[in-house]
């Protein structure tokens, strides 16, 4: 019954991500629309910079801030109960 369930669901991840591709149009991305006006485009740099770098440096300065200003002084250990 397991190999039956998995079949199904191999089957049915397959055409879903089939149909996805089939519908998604990447044609009609390059169809400009009015109003339309890009920027430039980002380097290698700055995309890593600004996608891999920053979340990291914005993740460590909370770390850092959390651990500097806890106030407890006193770390509670767990003990084992005695039987």
């Amino acid at each position: 019954m397991d190999k039956k369930n998995a079949l199904r669901a191999g089957a049915l991840a397959a055409g879903t991500t089939l149909m996805m591709l089939l519908m998604s149009s990447p044609a009609l991305a390059l169809a400009r629309d009015d109003g339309d006006d890009p920027g430039t485009g980002l380097s290698v740099i700055e995309t890593l910079g600004l996608y891999v770098l920053a979340p990291l440096v914005l993740f460590a300065v909370i770390a850092g801030l959390v651990m500097v200003l806890d106030k407890s002084k006193h770390r509670v250990t767990k003990t084992k109960a005695k039987a």
